[in-house]
């Protein structure tokens, strides 16, 4: 063993000291690249289909570097990890099945949510309380109460909240809101929405909890239920639990664009009544079908259904005196082609831009600036779809009052708006 002097050390430190120290321009900002202290590092959690799109959604921006990835189901943190070894340079990115451990880290900036809706209030309230930036997939929230308190963490917190309403980065969506919100149609008489109900599962069986799945975290603040056959993975849709079905969880995407182009259904009061339905037998319990009306006070009618039940179809109609546009994903209508060759004048409503989601997050982020789709926003149209599932199932007309968000004509309808959280959650 060779053992150095004090002074031999020294010597060799000072020669260390004399070498030139190559650093790589990667690791500066050079060469376009992006210096890791100038990187947004961000933690995905839920790991099923949507969470895997977020991850590609970003993996290869050049300003975004996955530190964590969490999910309730090991084998998905494992498959996720194998992915990330071949798709991302940088191989610390960490898993974990808690997702308070990935928020007690504070080299993590942002955090995209992707678990059921039972969870989407708690974490993204507990995330921006420990200085983390979200983007939380839609719908906001299982409840009104929960919406409204997201949203007045945003305020608290000063944090950026994109929501999952991914629409508002489409040009056909927002060519058909500003179309509405500038007149070209007229005054607006009516907005049609129609949405998918989701898949006729009929049962969900019990089964032993298997061994590689958290249940209790996949619960939550949920009330205890025996574990049921794949309920982690999309069995929860259709269970009021977890979710208000698609009435909500898909339908909230359409109900915003509406709110877009005609903010004015957002505001004041609403009447709002119709009807829904369920399956005939089987253990799902949210609505899949329904029927609403509704009405603001100066007479702009909403009609919300489910597909398959009115001519128009799938999709978003915005309709006045003068003419309409239909937009979906995809496609875009008119009944006039004039329509679509309008070019909005300077004095006109200019709706934010948008041509990619994700990407509007982290400029959020960097700006620190509102992004295209603010908690605001998806709260409200989050609780239009609740109202009429509400309103569905007491089959009687309500008012709703949005400043108060309390509806004024029924207290037992009231109770919907929250929900009690198991012990132990609580926001």
């Amino acid at each position: 063993m060779v053992q150095l002097t004090r002074r031999a050390f020294a010597k060799v430190a000072m020669s260390a000291l004399a070498m030139p120290t190559i650093i790589p321009g990667r690791a500066l900002g050079k060469d376009g690249a992006i210096a890791p202290s100038n990187r947004i590092t961000v933690a995905t959690i839920g790991l099923g289909d949507r969470g895997n799109q977020h991850i590609g959604s970003y993996i290869g921006m050049p300003e975004v570097e996955l530190l964590a990835v969490c999910d309730i189901h090991k084998p998905s943190i494992k498959k996720q990890l194998d992915r990330l070894a071949t798709s991302q340079s940088n191989t610390s990115c960490k898993g974990y099945q808690d997702f308070r451990d990935v928020l007690a880290r504070k080299d993590i900036d942002a955090i995209t949510i992707t678990s059921p809706e039972n969870w989407h209030a708690l974490m993204s309230i507990l995330a921006m309380r420990s200085g983390k930036d979200v983007y939380c997939e839609k719908a906001l929230s299982l409840t009104v109460a929960e919406g409204r308190a997201i949203c007045n963490t945003v305020k608290q917190t000063g944090r950026i909240l994109q929501a999952g309403t991914q629409q508002r980065s489409d040009p056909r969506f927002r060519q058909a809101c500003e179309l509405a919100r500038n007149g070209y149609l007229g005054k607006l008489t009516e907005v049609y929405v129609s949405a998918p109900s989701g898949k006729r599962l009929l049962k969900f069986p019990t089964a032993e909890i298997p061994v590689d799945v958290d249940y209790d975290l996949f619960l939550g603040p949920a009330p205890y239920k025996p574990y049921r056959q794949n309920i982690y993975k999309f069995n929860w849709y259709f269970l009021t639990d977890y979710c208000a079905g698609w009435i909500q969880s898909w339908g909230v995407h359409h109900l915003d664009i509406a709110l877009w182009g005609a903010p004015a259904l957002g505001q004041g009061t609403l009447a709002i009544s119709g009807k829904v339905g369920f399956l005939p037998e089987g253990d799902a319990d949210v609505t899949f079908s329904w029927d609403i009306n509704a009405t603001d006070a100066k007479g702009l009618a909403l009609h919300y259904c489910s597909d398959g039940t009115h001519p128009y179809g799938h999709g978003v109609r915005f309709i006045g005196d003068k003419g309409w546009v239909h937009v979906t994903r995809g496609d875009i209508k008119v009944s006039d082609p004039k329509l679509l060759g309008i070019v909005m004048k300077p004095a006109d409503i200019h709706l934010p831009v948008s041509n990619n989601h994700m990407m509007d997050f982290f400029n959020g982020i960097k700006n620190r600036s509102q992004p295209i789709a603010p908690a605001e926003a998806c709260h409200a149209a989050t609780t239009l779809s609740l109202l009429a599932d509400i309103a569905g199932r007491s089959e009687q007309k309500l008012i709703w009052d949005w400043k108060q968000e309390r509806f004024t004509n029924n207290e037992l309808a009231n109770r919907s708006l929250t929900r009690p959280m198991r012990k132990g959650w609580t926001i």
